[in-house]
Protein backbone atom coordinates (compact mmCIF):
# COMPACT_ATOMS: atom_id res chain seq x y z
CA UNK A 1 0.00 0.00 0.00
CA UNK A 2 1.11 3.54 -0.62
CA UNK A 3 1.35 4.59 3.29
CA UNK A 4 3.28 1.33 4.05
CA UNK A 5 5.81 2.05 1.02
CA UNK A 6 5.95 5.67 2.26
CA UNK A 7 7.03 4.66 5.75
CA UNK A 8 9.75 1.70 4.06
CA UNK A 9 11.43 5.05 2.17
CA UNK A 10 11.12 7.12 5.21
CA UNK A 11 13.14 4.28 7.28
CA UNK A 12 15.73 4.07 4.64
CA UNK A 13 16.56 7.37 4.30
CA UNK A 14 16.52 7.04 8.01
CA UNK A 15 19.48 4.28 8.50
CA UNK A 16 20.85 6.07 5.12
CA UNK A 17 21.94 9.33 6.73
CA UNK A 18 25.38 9.89 7.99
CA UNK A 19 26.23 9.24 11.44
CA UNK A 20 28.45 11.76 12.56
CA UNK A 21 28.07 12.02 16.33
CA UNK A 22 26.96 10.35 18.84
CA UNK A 23 24.47 13.31 19.23
CA UNK A 24 23.16 12.94 15.59
CA UNK A 25 22.86 8.36 16.54
CA UNK A 26 20.51 9.81 19.12
CA UNK A 27 18.29 11.50 17.35
CA UNK A 28 18.11 9.21 14.33
CA UNK A 29 16.94 6.83 17.35
CA UNK A 30 14.46 9.15 18.30
CA UNK A 31 12.57 9.38 14.54
CA UNK A 32 13.16 5.75 14.10
CA UNK A 33 10.76 5.21 17.30
CA UNK A 34 8.34 7.59 16.55
CA UNK A 35 8.36 6.05 12.51
CA UNK A 36 7.68 3.24 14.47
CA UNK A 37 4.81 4.44 16.78
CA UNK A 38 3.41 5.75 13.85
CA UNK A 39 3.00 3.00 11.55
CA UNK A 40 1.93 1.07 14.29
CA UNK A 41 -1.24 3.71 15.11
CA UNK A 42 -2.03 3.40 11.32
CA UNK A 43 -1.89 -0.35 11.18
CA UNK A 44 -4.33 -0.76 14.66
CA UNK A 45 -6.42 2.03 12.44
CA UNK A 46 -6.87 0.09 9.47
CA UNK A 47 -7.53 -3.40 11.44
CA UNK A 48 -10.68 -1.05 13.17
CA UNK A 49 -11.57 -0.05 10.04
CA UNK A 50 -11.96 -3.82 8.60
CA UNK A 51 -13.69 -4.82 11.80
CA UNK A 52 -16.56 -2.42 10.93
CA UNK A 53 -16.53 -3.28 7.70
CA UNK A 54 -17.05 -6.90 8.46
CA UNK A 55 -19.91 -6.41 10.92
CA UNK A 56 -21.96 -4.08 8.21
CA UNK A 57 -21.89 -6.57 5.70
CA UNK A 58 -22.85 -9.22 8.31
CA UNK A 59 -25.86 -7.08 9.88
CA UNK A 60 -26.93 -6.29 5.71
CA UNK A 61 -26.92 -10.07 5.45
CA UNK A 62 -29.16 -10.52 8.57
CA UNK A 63 -31.27 -7.68 7.36
CA UNK A 64 -32.02 -9.91 4.19
CA UNK A 65 -32.60 -12.59 5.85
CA UNK A 66 -35.33 -11.10 7.79
CA UNK A 67 -36.80 -9.63 5.03
CA UNK A 68 -36.93 -12.47 2.95
CA UNK A 69 -38.42 -14.41 6.36
CA UNK A 70 -41.14 -11.64 6.73
CA UNK A 71 -42.15 -11.47 3.12
CA UNK A 72 -42.62 -15.42 3.13
CA UNK A 73 -44.83 -14.97 5.99
CA UNK A 74 -47.26 -12.54 5.00
CA UNK A 75 -47.60 -14.76 1.73
CA UNK A 76 -48.64 -17.22 3.97
CA UNK A 77 -50.82 -15.91 5.76
CA UNK A 78 -54.77 -16.79 5.03
CA UNK A 79 -57.30 -14.54 3.54
CA UNK A 80 -60.55 -13.86 5.24
CA UNK A 81 -63.37 -15.03 3.23
CA UNK A 82 -64.45 -12.33 1.12
CA UNK A 83 -62.02 -9.51 1.88
CA UNK A 84 -59.07 -8.57 -0.12
CA UNK A 85 -55.68 -8.45 1.53
CA UNK A 86 -53.59 -5.61 1.09
CA UNK A 87 -50.11 -6.07 0.20
CA UNK A 88 -47.80 -5.12 2.89
CA UNK A 89 -44.80 -3.34 2.69
CA UNK A 90 -41.65 -5.14 3.74
CA UNK A 91 -38.21 -3.25 5.22
CA UNK A 92 -36.04 -2.46 2.74
CA UNK A 93 -32.56 -4.56 3.54
CA UNK A 94 -29.73 -2.06 4.64
CA UNK A 95 -27.19 -0.92 1.64
CA UNK A 96 -23.80 -2.34 1.73
CA UNK A 97 -21.50 0.38 3.21
CA UNK A 98 -19.79 0.92 -0.42
CA UNK A 99 -22.94 1.22 -1.87
CA UNK A 100 -25.26 4.55 -2.81
CA UNK A 101 -27.62 5.07 -0.57
CA UNK A 102 -31.32 5.33 -2.11
CA UNK A 103 -33.55 8.16 -1.66
CA UNK A 104 -35.98 8.14 1.46
CA UNK A 105 -39.31 9.82 1.65
CA UNK A 106 -39.77 8.84 5.20
CA UNK A 107 -42.58 10.60 7.03
CA UNK A 108 -39.72 13.15 8.75
CA UNK A 109 -40.76 17.04 7.59
CA UNK A 110 -39.47 20.52 9.22
CA UNK A 111 -42.47 21.42 11.22
CA UNK A 112 -43.01 24.71 12.84
CA UNK A 113 -45.54 26.43 14.60
CA UNK A 114 -46.39 30.20 14.59
CA UNK A 115 -47.99 31.42 17.56
CA UNK A 116 -50.25 35.34 17.34
CA UNK A 117 -52.62 37.06 19.74
CA UNK A 118 -53.48 40.51 19.86
CA UNK A 119 -54.74 43.63 22.07
CA UNK A 120 -57.25 46.02 20.19
CA UNK A 121 -58.65 49.17 21.77
CA UNK A 122 -60.89 50.50 19.21
CA UNK A 123 -63.12 53.64 19.53
CA UNK A 124 -65.74 52.37 16.79
CA UNK A 125 -67.86 49.67 17.51
CA UNK A 126 -66.36 46.72 15.60
CA UNK A 127 -69.51 45.35 14.25
CA UNK A 128 -70.62 48.16 12.08
CA UNK A 129 -67.18 48.19 9.89
CA UNK A 130 -67.64 48.64 6.25
CA UNK A 131 -65.03 49.26 3.31
CA UNK A 132 -67.78 52.61 1.91
CA UNK A 133 -68.35 52.24 -2.40
CA UNK A 134 -67.23 48.60 -2.50
CA UNK A 135 -68.74 45.66 -2.90
CA UNK A 136 -68.04 43.40 0.15
CA UNK A 137 -65.87 40.82 -0.31
CA UNK A 138 -66.25 38.30 2.97
CA UNK A 139 -62.57 39.25 3.92
CA UNK A 140 -62.53 42.70 5.11
CA UNK A 141 -61.72 41.21 8.22
CA UNK A 142 -61.95 45.17 9.74
CA UNK A 143 -59.81 45.86 13.00
CA UNK A 144 -61.29 42.48 14.66
CA UNK A 145 -62.89 42.38 18.37
CA UNK A 146 -62.35 44.33 21.17
CA UNK A 147 -60.34 43.18 23.46
CA UNK A 148 -57.91 40.46 23.95
CA UNK A 149 -58.38 37.84 21.03
CA UNK A 150 -56.30 35.03 19.53
CA UNK A 151 -54.73 35.60 16.26
CA UNK A 152 -54.10 33.64 13.34
CA UNK A 153 -51.77 30.61 14.40
CA UNK A 154 -49.99 28.22 11.54
CA UNK A 155 -49.05 25.20 11.47
CA UNK A 156 -46.69 24.08 8.63
CA UNK A 157 -45.12 20.72 7.66
CA UNK A 158 -42.82 20.28 4.94
CA UNK A 159 -40.04 17.71 3.35
CA UNK A 160 -38.89 16.50 0.56
CA UNK A 161 -40.39 13.94 -1.23
CA UNK A 162 -37.41 12.33 -3.37
CA UNK A 163 -35.16 14.28 -5.92
CA UNK A 164 -37.43 15.35 -8.05
CA UNK A 165 -40.30 17.35 -5.85
CA UNK A 166 -40.88 18.69 -2.30
CA UNK A 167 -44.17 19.04 -0.50
CA UNK A 168 -45.32 21.61 2.28
CA UNK A 169 -48.68 21.64 4.25
CA UNK A 170 -49.69 24.96 6.17
CA UNK A 171 -53.14 24.68 9.04
CA UNK A 172 -54.59 28.24 9.54
CA UNK A 173 -56.00 28.02 13.40
CA UNK A 174 -58.64 30.58 13.92
CA UNK A 175 -59.30 32.41 16.83
CA UNK A 176 -62.65 31.57 16.55
CA UNK A 177 -61.60 27.62 16.95
CA UNK A 178 -61.65 27.00 12.81
CA UNK A 179 -58.98 25.12 11.41
CA UNK A 180 -58.08 25.85 7.44
CA UNK A 181 -56.26 24.89 5.23
CA UNK A 182 -54.03 27.78 4.49
CA UNK A 183 -51.29 25.97 1.71
CA UNK A 184 -50.92 22.13 0.88
CA UNK A 185 -48.65 21.89 -2.97
CA UNK A 186 -46.23 19.75 -3.98
CA UNK A 187 -43.67 21.32 -5.76
CA UNK A 188 -40.66 20.20 -8.48
CA UNK A 189 -36.90 20.50 -7.46
CA UNK A 190 -34.91 19.37 -10.35
CA UNK A 191 -36.26 20.92 -13.11
CA UNK A 192 -33.59 22.66 -15.62
CA UNK A 193 -33.76 26.16 -17.20
CA UNK A 194 -34.35 27.91 -13.79
CA UNK A 195 -38.40 25.89 -14.51
CA UNK A 196 -40.40 25.45 -11.20
CA UNK A 197 -43.37 23.89 -10.95
CA UNK A 198 -46.12 23.73 -7.93
CA UNK A 199 -49.57 22.48 -7.54
CA UNK A 200 -52.51 22.16 -5.08
CA UNK A 201 -53.35 25.60 -2.91
CA UNK A 202 -50.69 28.22 -2.65
CA UNK A 203 -50.28 31.75 -1.42
CA UNK A 204 -50.70 33.40 -5.09
CA UNK A 205 -47.36 35.71 -6.67
CA UNK A 206 -50.08 37.81 -7.84
CA UNK A 207 -48.28 41.45 -6.22
CA UNK A 208 -46.00 41.44 -3.78
CA UNK A 209 -47.40 40.82 -0.04
CA UNK A 210 -49.83 38.25 -1.24
CA UNK A 211 -47.27 35.50 -1.33
CA UNK A 212 -45.77 36.27 2.19
CA UNK A 213 -47.68 34.56 5.77
CA UNK A 214 -49.26 37.20 7.64
CA UNK A 215 -46.82 36.59 10.15
CA UNK A 216 -44.43 37.78 7.86
CA UNK A 217 -45.76 41.59 7.20
CA UNK A 218 -44.65 44.49 8.80
CA UNK A 219 -47.86 45.50 10.83
CA UNK A 220 -50.44 44.02 11.91
CA UNK A 221 -53.13 44.01 9.55
CA UNK A 222 -53.73 43.76 5.82
CA UNK A 223 -53.53 47.00 3.58
CA UNK A 224 -57.13 48.01 3.01
CA UNK A 225 -56.42 47.39 -1.14
CA UNK A 226 -55.76 43.57 -0.03
CA UNK A 227 -59.46 43.54 1.41
CA UNK A 228 -61.06 45.10 -0.82
CA UNK A 229 -60.11 43.40 -3.99
CA UNK A 230 -58.50 40.05 -2.81
CA UNK A 231 -60.57 39.50 0.11
CA UNK A 232 -57.42 39.52 2.57
CA UNK A 233 -55.07 36.90 0.22
CA UNK A 234 -55.91 35.33 -3.21
CA UNK A 235 -55.21 31.88 -2.56
CA UNK A 236 -55.76 29.96 -6.39
CA UNK A 237 -56.13 25.81 -6.06
CA UNK A 238 -54.47 25.03 -9.46
CA UNK A 239 -50.93 24.73 -10.48
CA UNK A 240 -48.07 27.52 -11.01
CA UNK A 241 -45.36 27.92 -13.33
CA UNK A 242 -42.46 30.27 -12.55
CA UNK A 243 -39.46 30.42 -15.28
CA UNK A 244 -36.32 32.11 -13.76
CA UNK A 245 -34.53 34.15 -16.60
CA UNK A 246 -30.39 33.02 -16.75
CA UNK A 247 -29.25 36.94 -16.23
CA UNK A 248 -26.84 38.65 -13.59
CA UNK A 249 -30.48 40.33 -12.59
CA UNK A 250 -33.00 38.89 -11.10
CA UNK A 251 -36.15 38.41 -13.64
CA UNK A 252 -38.72 36.33 -13.19
CA UNK A 253 -42.37 35.27 -15.16
CA UNK A 254 -45.42 32.94 -14.60
CA UNK A 255 -48.50 31.44 -15.44
CA UNK A 256 -51.18 30.49 -12.71
CA UNK A 257 -53.75 28.49 -13.48
CA UNK A 258 -56.62 27.86 -10.57
CA UNK A 259 -60.22 26.77 -10.39
CA UNK A 260 -61.53 30.13 -10.16
CA UNK A 261 -63.37 30.15 -6.41
CA UNK A 262 -61.15 32.17 -4.13
CA UNK A 263 -62.85 35.62 -4.29
CA UNK A 264 -63.15 38.06 -6.55
CA UNK A 265 -64.22 34.64 -8.35
CA UNK A 266 -66.83 31.99 -7.32
CA UNK A 267 -67.15 28.24 -7.64
CA UNK A 268 -69.07 28.08 -11.37
CA UNK A 269 -69.25 24.18 -12.02
CA UNK A 270 -67.05 24.25 -14.78
CA UNK A 271 -64.53 21.96 -16.07
CA UNK A 272 -60.96 22.91 -16.71
CA UNK A 273 -59.37 26.69 -15.62
CA UNK A 274 -61.27 29.04 -14.48
CA UNK A 275 -59.08 32.00 -13.01
CA UNK A 276 -55.43 32.93 -14.80
CA UNK A 277 -52.57 34.93 -12.97
CA UNK A 278 -49.67 35.87 -15.45
CA UNK A 279 -46.89 37.71 -13.10
CA UNK A 280 -43.68 39.42 -13.57
CA UNK A 281 -40.83 40.31 -11.53
CA UNK A 282 -37.89 42.29 -11.89
CA UNK A 283 -34.76 43.19 -9.38
CA UNK A 284 -31.17 44.14 -8.81
CA UNK A 285 -28.65 45.53 -6.66
CA UNK A 286 -28.23 48.91 -6.34
CA UNK A 287 -24.31 49.21 -5.54
CA UNK A 288 -23.21 47.09 -2.02
CA UNK A 289 -25.81 48.64 0.11
CA UNK A 290 -29.30 48.61 -1.69
CA UNK A 291 -31.60 46.86 -4.22
CA UNK A 292 -35.24 46.41 -5.69
CA UNK A 293 -37.69 44.90 -6.53
CA UNK A 294 -40.71 46.08 -9.07
CA UNK A 295 -43.38 43.65 -10.59
CA UNK A 296 -46.43 43.69 -12.85
CA UNK A 297 -49.53 41.21 -12.36
CA UNK A 298 -52.90 40.32 -13.44
CA UNK A 299 -55.57 38.77 -12.72
CA UNK A 300 -58.66 37.48 -14.59
CA UNK A 301 -61.54 35.23 -13.43
CA UNK A 302 -65.47 35.09 -13.15
CA UNK A 303 -67.97 34.99 -10.59
CA UNK A 304 -71.80 33.30 -10.45
CA UNK A 305 -73.74 34.53 -7.96
CA UNK A 306 -71.15 36.08 -5.97
CA UNK A 307 -73.51 37.09 -2.78
CA UNK A 308 -73.24 39.82 -0.42
CA UNK A 309 -75.39 41.67 2.01
CA UNK A 310 -76.44 45.11 1.84
CA UNK A 311 -78.96 46.95 3.96
CA UNK A 312 -81.02 43.73 5.00
CA UNK A 313 -81.38 42.05 1.62
CA UNK A 314 -79.02 39.78 -0.19
CA UNK A 315 -77.58 40.56 -3.36
CA UNK A 316 -75.53 38.98 -5.89
CA UNK A 317 -73.22 39.83 -8.64
CA UNK A 318 -72.33 37.57 -11.79
CA UNK A 319 -69.83 38.56 -14.89
CA UNK A 320 -66.01 38.88 -15.41
CA UNK A 321 -63.64 40.45 -13.35
CA UNK A 322 -59.98 41.65 -14.12
CA UNK A 323 -57.51 42.72 -11.91
CA UNK A 324 -54.06 44.39 -12.18
CA UNK A 325 -51.18 45.19 -9.45
CA UNK A 326 -48.31 47.19 -9.96
CA UNK A 327 -45.47 46.32 -7.13
CA UNK A 328 -42.54 47.46 -5.85
CA UNK A 329 -39.65 47.48 -2.58
CA UNK A 330 -36.94 49.12 -1.90
CA UNK A 331 -34.26 47.99 0.35
CA UNK A 332 -31.12 49.54 2.02
CA UNK A 333 -28.66 48.09 4.49
CA UNK A 334 -25.14 49.45 4.99
CA UNK A 335 -22.60 47.30 2.97
CA UNK A 336 -25.88 44.69 2.99
CA UNK A 337 -25.77 44.08 6.34
CA UNK A 338 -29.16 44.35 7.76
CA UNK A 339 -28.69 43.52 11.37
CA UNK A 340 -27.74 46.76 13.20
CA UNK A 341 -29.80 48.91 10.49
CA UNK A 342 -31.72 48.94 7.24
CA UNK A 343 -34.48 50.42 5.60
CA UNK A 344 -37.28 49.31 3.88
CA UNK A 345 -39.60 51.42 1.03
CA UNK A 346 -42.80 49.46 -0.41
CA UNK A 347 -45.49 49.88 -2.26
CA UNK A 348 -48.58 48.24 -4.24
CA UNK A 349 -50.95 50.15 -6.64
CA UNK A 350 -54.32 48.24 -7.41
CA UNK A 351 -57.05 48.74 -10.45
CA UNK A 352 -60.21 46.10 -11.00
CA UNK A 353 -62.56 46.31 -13.53
CA UNK A 354 -65.36 44.10 -12.94
CA UNK A 355 -68.97 43.50 -15.50
CA UNK A 356 -71.36 41.53 -15.81
CA UNK A 357 -75.35 41.31 -13.77
CA UNK A 358 -76.24 42.55 -10.65
CA UNK A 359 -79.15 41.05 -8.76
CA UNK A 360 -81.20 42.70 -6.33
CA UNK A 361 -82.79 41.10 -3.35
CA UNK A 362 -81.90 37.45 -5.06
CA UNK A 363 -84.46 35.14 -4.39
CA UNK A 364 -86.85 37.56 -2.86
CA UNK A 365 -90.46 38.27 -3.97
CA UNK A 366 -89.18 41.60 -5.24
CA UNK A 367 -85.84 40.70 -6.93
CA UNK A 368 -84.81 42.70 -10.05
CA UNK A 369 -81.91 42.11 -12.02
CA UNK A 370 -79.78 44.51 -14.45
CA UNK A 371 -76.10 45.67 -15.78
CA UNK A 372 -73.44 46.25 -13.35
CA UNK A 373 -70.05 47.60 -14.47
CA UNK A 374 -67.66 49.48 -11.94
CA UNK A 375 -63.62 50.15 -12.04
CA UNK A 376 -62.31 50.73 -8.67
CA UNK A 377 -58.74 51.77 -7.60
CA UNK A 378 -56.39 51.58 -3.99
CA UNK A 379 -53.12 51.56 -2.93
CA UNK A 380 -50.60 51.79 -0.36
CA UNK A 381 -47.49 53.22 0.69
CA UNK A 382 -45.30 51.96 4.01
CA UNK A 383 -41.90 52.49 5.11
CA UNK A 384 -39.91 50.56 7.58
CA UNK A 385 -36.98 51.82 9.57
CA UNK A 386 -34.49 49.39 11.74
CA UNK A 387 -33.03 52.28 13.97
CA UNK A 388 -30.91 49.70 15.91
CA UNK A 389 -30.64 46.13 16.43
CA UNK A 390 -34.13 44.44 17.33
CA UNK A 391 -35.99 47.96 17.18
CA UNK A 392 -38.23 49.46 14.05
CA UNK A 393 -40.49 52.06 13.51
CA UNK A 394 -42.85 52.16 10.53
CA UNK A 395 -45.29 54.21 8.95
CA UNK A 396 -48.51 52.94 6.26
CA UNK A 397 -50.80 54.97 4.45
CA UNK A 398 -54.02 53.06 2.99
CA UNK A 399 -56.68 54.60 0.83
CA UNK A 400 -59.11 53.36 -1.80
CA UNK A 401 -60.99 54.87 -4.39
CA UNK A 402 -64.59 53.76 -5.56
CA UNK A 403 -64.47 55.00 -8.80
CA UNK A 404 -67.15 54.93 -11.39
CA UNK A 405 -70.29 52.16 -11.00
CA UNK A 406 -72.85 52.19 -13.04
CA UNK A 407 -75.92 50.10 -12.25
CA UNK A 408 -78.66 49.53 -14.55
CA UNK A 409 -81.45 49.07 -12.15
CA UNK A 410 -80.40 53.04 -10.69
CA UNK A 411 -79.87 54.20 -14.12
CA UNK A 412 -83.23 52.91 -15.40
CA UNK A 413 -84.96 54.18 -12.35
CA UNK A 414 -86.49 50.45 -11.03
CA UNK A 415 -84.61 51.89 -7.58
CA UNK A 416 -83.04 54.45 -6.46
CA UNK A 417 -79.44 54.07 -4.67
CA UNK A 418 -79.95 53.97 -1.04
CA UNK A 419 -81.24 50.62 -2.27
CA UNK A 420 -77.45 50.28 -2.10
CA UNK A 421 -76.39 51.75 0.67
CA UNK A 422 -73.07 50.06 0.58
CA UNK A 423 -72.02 51.17 -3.14
CA UNK A 424 -72.65 54.88 -2.08
CA UNK A 425 -69.24 56.58 -3.40
CA UNK A 426 -66.49 57.09 -1.09
CA UNK A 427 -62.70 56.80 -0.78
CA UNK A 428 -61.98 54.74 2.49
CA UNK A 429 -58.62 55.59 3.76
CA UNK A 430 -56.08 54.83 6.97
CA UNK A 431 -52.99 56.57 8.63
CA UNK A 432 -50.70 53.73 10.66
CA UNK A 433 -48.24 54.36 13.00
CA UNK A 434 -46.03 50.42 14.46
CA UNK A 435 -43.21 50.03 16.40
CA UNK A 436 -41.89 46.48 17.15
CA UNK A 437 -39.21 44.99 19.32
CA UNK A 438 -37.64 41.41 18.43
CA UNK A 439 -35.66 39.83 21.37
CA UNK A 440 -34.53 37.46 18.67
CA UNK A 441 -35.33 36.21 15.09
CA UNK A 442 -37.99 33.89 16.68
CA UNK A 443 -40.52 36.63 18.38
CA UNK A 444 -41.46 39.73 18.00
CA UNK A 445 -43.49 42.56 20.00
CA UNK A 446 -45.44 45.07 18.25
CA UNK A 447 -47.38 48.33 18.40
CA UNK A 448 -49.67 49.51 16.33
CA UNK A 449 -51.71 52.68 16.11
CA UNK A 450 -54.11 53.51 13.42
CA UNK A 451 -57.01 56.20 12.22
CA UNK A 452 -59.30 54.22 9.97
CA UNK A 453 -61.85 56.41 7.85
CA UNK A 454 -63.21 53.25 5.90
CA UNK A 455 -66.79 54.99 6.62
CA UNK A 456 -67.86 58.56 6.42
CA UNK A 457 -68.29 61.00 8.84
CA UNK A 458 -66.67 58.16 11.24
CA UNK A 459 -62.78 57.97 12.49
CA UNK A 460 -61.95 54.48 14.05
CA UNK A 461 -58.83 55.37 16.35
CA UNK A 462 -57.09 52.11 17.21
CA UNK A 463 -54.42 50.15 18.96
CA UNK A 464 -52.99 47.46 19.24
CA UNK A 465 -50.21 45.36 21.21
CA UNK A 466 -49.53 42.15 19.04
CA UNK A 467 -47.45 38.99 19.48
CA UNK A 468 -45.27 36.86 16.83
CA UNK A 469 -43.59 33.55 18.11
CA UNK A 470 -41.88 31.17 16.20
CA UNK A 471 -41.22 27.74 17.13
CA UNK A 472 -39.72 24.75 15.11
CA UNK A 473 -37.94 25.03 11.65
CA UNK A 474 -38.93 27.71 9.51
CA UNK A 475 -37.81 28.33 5.99
CA UNK A 476 -36.41 31.73 5.06
CA UNK A 477 -38.89 34.34 3.50
CA UNK A 478 -38.45 35.36 -0.02
CA UNK A 479 -36.86 38.97 -0.69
Amino acid sequence: MLKHSLLAAAVAAAFAAPMASAADSKELKEIRAQIRQMKDSYEARLQALEQRLEKAQVATTEAQAQSKALAASVAAAPVASGVAREPVATAAPAPAVAAAAPASNLFNPNISMILGGTMQNLSQDPGQYRLQGFVPSGGEGGPGSRGFSLGESELTMAANIDPQFAGQLTFALGADNTVGVEEAFVQTRALSNGLNLKAGRFLSSLGYMNSQHAHTWDFVDAPLAYQAFLGGQYKPDGVQAKWLAPLDQFLEVGVELGNGSAFPGTARNKNGNGATTVFAHLGDDIGDSASYRVGLSHLRTGANERAFEDGGLNHAFSGKSRTWVADGIFKWAPNGNPTQTNFKLQGEYFRRHESGVLALDSGGENAASGSYASTQSGWYLQSVYQFKPNWRAGLRYDRLASGSQRIGLVDDGTVGLASLPILEAYTPSRSSLMFDYSPSEFSRLRLQLARDKSRPGVSDNQIFLQYIMSLGTHAAHAF
